[in-house]
Parts: C-alpha cells; sequence; structure tokens
C-alpha cells in the first residue's frame, strides 16, 4: 500500500495553487444562528467545492496527478472511469494541460454528467449497469489502448493530496473551524482532508457520511474487511456509491472521528433545503453532509462547524423531483 501524509497534500497544495482558486466558505443562513430558531450557540459554514469550474471537489485530484504525467504519458493520453464528477474534472483538467482524456460511465450516468464530460474536451463512454460493472469493463479498454489511468479513489496518493487541499484553503478561510463533516464514497475526499486537518490540528473533529444506500465504508469497519465493491440500492447519491478505496480503508479509521449513515429521505430533504432555503443548488450526495446536521446533529457536535459541499452536478429532473417532493 503506497504512503500518505500530510507532506503530500502540502506538496499538491503548492502544485495547484496557481491553476484553481480557492472555493469559498460561506455561513449558512438557516442551520444555525437567528433564522434558523435554533439557539444552541453553534455555527455552519459551507465549504462551496460546488463552485469549481466543474462543479466538484475532483479537479484537484484529477489536476495533481495529471501535472505529475511525463511527456510520453502526457502525449498517449489519460483515462478514467467514474460515476460523473471525477470523469468531468478529468476532461477539465485535460483540457487546461491540452491532454486527451477518456471516461468510462456506468450506463446509469446522468445525462448531464455525460454532457459536461463532453463539454470539457473529454471522451464519454458508458459502458456497464453500475459503477461496479463499468469499472471492470472501463480498465480493459484503458489498459487496451495504452492511457494513463487517473484513479478516483482507489490507492494513488496523488489524487488523495489534491482532495486533501479543500482542508488547506477551509482552515485558512475559517481559522476557528472546530469540526469538519465530509461526504464519504470511496474516501479519497475525507481521507485526503482528515490526514491534513489532524495532523495540523491533533483535536479537530472529523465526521464522515455516507448514505444508507451504499454504506460500503461503515459496513467495512463494522466487518472488518475491504470492501472494493458493494451492493448499491435505490439512490440519488449517485456520486458516492461503489466500493471502497484501499488507501481510505487502510488510513481513514484513524483520523475519523465519527462516520454517520443517512437515509435516502434525509439527503434528498436537505438538497431541497439548500436550494430553497440557502439559495445554493448541489448534489445530493453532496448534501448528505448538511443531512447530517439537520437530523443528527447531536453526533455531529462542534461549535464552528465546516460542511464540504463536495459537487453541484445535479441533474435538472432530479432537482425538480426533489424540490415538489420535499
Amino acid at each position: 500500500m503506497p504512503d500518505f501524509s500530510a507532506a503530500d497534500v502540502d506538496a499538491a497544495y503548492t502544485r495547484l495553487k496557481d491553476h484553481l482558486a480557492p472555493t469559498p466558505v460561506v455561513q449558512s443562513y438557516y442551520l444555525g444562528g437567528p433564522l434558523s430558531g435554533i439557539d444552541d450557540g453553534r455555527e455552519y459554514f459551507f465549504k462551496l467545492e460546488s463552485m469549481q469550474r466543474a462543479k466538484s471537489f475532483k479537479i484537484r485530484g484529477a489536476l495533481n496527478k495529471m501535472l505529475t504525467l511525463t511527456d510520453e504519458e502526457r502525449a498517449r493520453g489519460v483515462g478514467t472511469v467514474s460515476s460523473g464528477n471525477h470523469g468531468s474534472s478529468v476532461a477539465y483538467a485535460g483540457s487546461m494541460l491540452g491532454i486527451s482524456a477518456t471516461v468510462i460511465v456506468p450506463e446509469t450516468c446522468p445525462q448531464s454528467k455525460q454532457d459536461k464530460i463532453r463539454y470539457f474536451g473529454g471522451t464519454c463512454l458508458p459502458m456497464g449497469k453500475d459503477y461496479d460493472e463499468a469499472h471492470k469493463l472501463g480498465m480493459r479498454h484503458i489498459e487496451e489502448y495504452g492511457l494513463t489511468y487517473v484513479d478516483a479513489y482507489y490507492d494513488d496518493p496523488l489524487i488523495y493530496a489534491g482532495q486533501g487541499t479543500v482542508a488547506v484553503e477551509l482552515l485558512a478561510q475559517l481559522p476557528a473551524a472546530d469540526c469538519i463533516v465530509v461526504p464519504v464514497g470511496g474516501g479519497g475526499l475525507s481521507t485526503g482532508i482528515a490526514v491534513w486537518a489532524k495532523t495540523q490540528r491533533p483535536n479537530i473533529c472529523i465526521v464522515g457520511v455516507q448514505t444508507e444506500a451504499c454504506p460500503a465504508m461503515w459496513a467495512s469497519w463494522r466487518d472488518g474487511r475491504f470492501y472494493d465493491e458493494y451492493p448499491i440500492g435505490p439512490t440519488r447519491c449517485d456520486a458516492t456509491v461503489g466500493g471502497v478505496g484501499a488507501l481510505a480503508y487502510m488510513r481513514l479509521r484513524d483520523v475519523m472521528d465519527e462516520l454517520i449513515v443517512v437515509t435516502e429521505d434525509e439527503a434528498a430533504s436537505a438538497c431541497a433545503f439548500m436550494a430553497r432555503e440557502e439559495k445554493l443548488v448541489a448534489e445530493v450526495a453532496s448534501c448528505m453532509t448538511v443531512a447530517a446536521v439537520r437530523d443528527h446533529r447531536e453526533q455531529v457536535g462542534g461549535s464552528r462547524v465546516a460542511l464540504v459541499i463536495s459537487g453541484g452536478n445535479i441533474d435538472g429532473a432530479t432537482l425538480d423531483e426533489v424540490l415538489r417532493q420535499y
């Protein structure tokens, strides 16, 4: 298993800072404070990775990886497998660096995410009925065409380090933060953030959130075994379903204080809340952090709490359905 430390995140931050502008941190109006009707002294802030050009934090890991490629690797091009956000970020990074990018997505990938991949100049190839099947088929394609694989979450320290730069920005923007709440899918974002933040501030609380439709990390910890594939139930949280990253499985438990599983209804209701009350559009998967506060506040804890809103690539039909239903 490759090594991964806060020093890798620091190196990634140095590499990325001239390519990506910091995403904003804004205070919530309605999770805490006078407008919320909840007077418990807690304040909540959104770290808006949904405001990235590709509407996702995943540009950080993709760009960090691609900035390290050799000339030969750049000439051959890159390939990846994605539920959508990582793919559009790889395509965007490729357009920034002049590198061709092929993105394999599951056939269930929302059309809006496929369109975004193509908009950024990537080649989008739907394969497989779900992410795990798409991954098997996509890896064969990538190997056959000699592409450099840009890992979404499995075990590449360059990807984890790029995602971890969210924490570098966040704690500079919000020095008083005593808790960071982050969505957990494969675990790249949560591990990158947690490893760096805990190195800088050992007492900061890191809370992860998963959907009940695919609590792969929670189940891996419960069962003491690594699930690189995991069954997926009906879900709107398509950005955070599938198996667990090997590096995340090895490192995350030591640096994460709490892992909360929210229901699909809680996540969807939080998405509607964000659009209707906070006037922020985010994916349902990203809004799992908001659901954790709204429905599991005492488990989250903290007094100055930062919620990572990891992506904004919500399909228009899904947003309309969520607003009508919740």
